[in-house]
């Protein structure tokens, strides 16, 4: 039963950002995970769980990244999560469990289409968006829709934490808004030590960028935000597959195709002859070689924040993962045209005193000039870009860069991840060679 406070937390106008300074400074409880002893049996379980159970916020690990955990079934503790974040209230939460017995209090009843992706994706990165049940958890996880999402981590520590605090965790990413999502413990106390109840530090997170969010619609699943299951992965379950153009690198939705042969990876997209009513997104911010002045992607940014509709999930409307400095992608015919263009852009900003750094695959990383180069992995392996981005955007500002560039990437398989990532962190400013 969730506690009485909804009607308070209501008053927030929804969509309007809860402001971080509002967060009371508190002691932030530090506990390492000890990998000599199972970790169900660790003190700092007990302790992060009762934590939880009082009402309060701790930060643990998953594979994805950090999470920022509180009681989902209690309002005044899910307030707290939107207050240490500065996160904006129609910003709907995940909701985490350790067992798909917990379905039942949590959710009305769903097909077989959804029944087949937990069965081949939980516990994973995969976030399912379902029917709330009513009153199951705060109106404040749902933002005042009729679904939630919910996953099932692919972790022991998250699982454990979960199982031992006795109740469902709704957890956004352990970051203030807006910032680059935490892979590691030291990056949640960065931005929110003093504002949480406690860090759990179980090592670095493995996949790097957050779960795939979905929404199963008939036999077609549709994708709200692109993460560690790709749409090649979703077809093997799934008669249709498609991305919601707010979330689609390409500008409009795709409709993911079978694989040629059983063993083939790529993934071959169409478009679809149309949009989907009221749900098609603005291209991203072009640049020319000239670029855009910093006023006019902020007024861009206000522009498109002002027409979009409420989010229904996680990652589709605000501007995220952004790093401190100006970052734009460039993309070209060819990477040798990418990289001529990205040089005599970091040139540029060099003579105008700026602080120059470049996010490169590993195959041209070391040929670029620039204060601070950044390596996402191979170009041939995605998998290590996602993982290696927001430790990157992270070094950015740990560096002091002011102007940075990163090389697009194919927007397919992981690729179609870690470009909405970019695209995101980056306010939509592209650079087209």
């Amino acid at each position: 039963m969730n506690k009485s406070n909804d009607s308070k937390v209501e008053a927030n106008r929804i969509g309007a950002p809860i402001s971080h300074a509002a967060a009371r400074p508190q002691a932030t409880k530090w506990w390492k995970v000890d990998g000599a002893i199972p970790v169900q049996e660790q003190a700092c379980i007990v302790e992060a769980a009762a934590m939880l159970a009082a009402g309060q916020t701790v930060a643990f690990p998953t594979e994805t990244v950090y999470g920022l955990g509180a009681n989902a079934c209690d309002s005044e503790a899910v307030e707290r999560i939107f207050t240490a974040k500065g996160r904006p209230s129609d910003n709907p939460l995940i909701v985490h469990i350790a067992d798909v017995a917990q379905l039942d209090a949590l959710v009305l009843p769903y097909g077989e289409s959804a029944q087949r992706l937990m069965e081949r994706f939980w516990p994973g990165p995969l976030t399912i968006v379902l029917p709330v049940r009513p009153n199951a958890v705060s109106s404040r996880v749902t933002a005042g829709l009729d679904t939630v999402g919910v996953r099932m981590p692919a972790h022991d520590t998250a699982l454990a934490l979960i199982r031992a605090a006795g109740c469902p965790i709704a957890a956004p990413s352990a970051n203030r808004s807006g910032r680059p999502s935490p892979t590691r413990a030291e990056h949640v106390r960065a931005d929110l030590d003093g504002c949480i109840g406690g860090i759990v530090d179980g090592g670095p997170a493995g996949v790097g960028v957050e779960s795939t969010v979905l929404e199963v619609q008939g036999d077609r699943v549709h994708v709200l935000r692109p993460g560690g299951i790709t749409t090649a992965m979703l077809r093997e379950v799934a008669a249709e597959v498609t991305v919601d153009p707010a979330v689609d690198p390409n500008g409009g939705m795709t409709k993911a195709l079978p694989p040629t042969s059983p063993s083939a990876a790529p993934i071959e997209s169409q478009r679809m002859a149309e949009h989907a009513s009221g749900l098609a997104a603005e291209p991203p911010l072009k640049e020319g070689a000239a670029g855009h002045t910093a006023e006019q992607a902020a007024e861009r940014s206000v522009e498109l924040l002002s027409v979009q509709p409420a989010p229904r999930s996680p990652g589709m409307k605000y501007t995220h993962y952004a790093p401190q400095g100006t970052l734009s992608i460039v993309q070209g015919p060819s990477a040798d045209r990418v990289s001529r263009c990205i040089q005599a852009e970091l040139d540029a900003a060099k003579g105008r005193g700026e602080t120059t750094g470049v996010l490169a695959f590993r195959e041209h990383a070391g040929q670029y000039r620039a204060d601070i180069v950044a390596s996402l992995g191979s170009v041939e392996a995605l998998d290590e870009a996602a993982h290696h981005l927001y430790d990157a955007l992270r070094h950015f500002d740990a560096a002091g860069a002011t102007y940075m560039l990163a090389e697009a990437c194919p927007a397919e398989g992981m690729g179609l991840a870690v470009m909405n990532r970019l695209i995101k962190a980056a306010g939509h400013r592209i650079i087209h060679c």
